[in-house]
């Protein structure tokens, strides 16, 4: 485990040299990407930040970014309205940063919730979470990948469950639309396996960019309460178990945000950014260089080395071809 005091000295030495300087956060109106945005702007570094977010959020995240302009006047918060469930709109939001920057150092990827409920579709025909917490964010990626190539150092996370992965995804039915399919349990498993499986070939393809799946353990974000129908029971009674296991043994909101700037920013992960002396992390493949890292909770990399095994060998390849044709008419 990397401790708290060595990540806190870690983020101490991030500056106006070695701050990423302009950042997309999608998800960052709540949860661990706000947290990381406030542990960012307190840095007091000179940073740009697009934070994406529906509309419905705009008006106590306006509240949001005022209080970090008190804590850091450097820091440009740029409030940017998108409803990324949409594919549609994720292009639009992508072409509208690409016409204002020519570069991009770091994608936060960390919209999304379990679907405990039943299964709610968005008026492209994909289920909700799925869309928010794998096309959308695969497709934010593909769309600013030209920006990111020209970063010095580049990086993308996606905050889900990263060396958490499971063989058994159904292949046949990537989207879980055959009835029996779909539950909340069955569609995290296939959609942290579907990022983990894309970001690996992504980073195959991308040498110089480096991509993080973070879990990030045990946090209060609120997603405990959400993905459920409405008036739920069982919602009532699994918020309050979940939230009173949170409060004893989960991070705090500072801490999360702490570990996640962390990973935004440490040389542990692939040799670039903030310098770090101790043990290099691996990547998805073991290596000590650049790729997929699959880190934990504790900062720590997962090989997780069977499992991922037999999806690059039997799923990798289709759910690539898969997405990348799903995702064609919005590139």
């Amino acid at each position: 485990m990397v401790s708290y005091k060595e990540i806190q000295a870690s983020n101490a030495l991030i500056n106006d040299a070695t701050a990423p300087r302009v950042s997309v956060f999608v998800g960052g109106t709540s949860g661990v990407g706000k947290f990381t945005i406030r542990a960012l702007a307190s840095t007091g570094a000179s940073v740009k930040i697009y934070l994406v977010g529906r509309k419905s959020s705009e008006e106590p995240t306006r509240a949001f970014i005022q209080e970090l302009n008190t804590i850091n006047p450097k820091a440009h918060i740029i409030w940017t309205e998108g409803e990324v469930s949409l594919l549609a709109d994720v292009k639009r939001v992508c072409e509208g940063i690409k016409e204002k920057e020519s570069r991009v150092d770091l994608l936060f990827l960390s919209a999304g919730y379990a679907p405990f409920g039943t299964r709610k579709e968005t008026s492209e025909g994909l289920e909700l979470c799925q869309s928010l917490e794998y096309y959308s964010r695969m497709l934010f990626i593909l769309h600013l990948l030209p920006l990111l190539r020209q970063s010095e150092a580049p990086r993308v996370i996606s905050v889900l469950g990263g060396g958490m992965e499971n063989s058994r995804i159904n292949i046949d039915d990537p989207d879980l639309k055959q009835p029996g399919n779909f539950g909340a349990m069955k569609g995290q498993m296939q959609y942290i396996a579907m990022n983990t499986i894309f970001l690996e070939k992504l980073a195959s393809e991308n040498p110089d960019v480096t991509f993080i799946h973070s879990w990030p353990g045990w946090v209060d974000t609120g997603n405990a309460r959400r993905g459920w129908d409405e008036g739920s029971i069982l919602a009532r009674v699994f918020a309050f178990v979940v939230e009173t296991l949170i409060y004893f043994f989960g991070f705090s909101h500072e801490e999360s945000g702490q570990r996640h700037l962390f990973e935004s920013t440490s040389a542990a992960f692939g040799g670039r950014g903030i310098p770090w002396g101790g043990k290099p992390g691996v990547n998805s493949l073991g290596k000590a260089e650049n790729g997929l890292f699959l880190v934990d909770y504790k900062c720590d990399c997962r090989l997780n080395a069977k499992v991922m095994s037999t999806l690059r060998e039997k799923d990798q390849g289709k759910i690539w071809e898969h997405t990348k044709n799903l995702l064609q008419p919005y590139l």
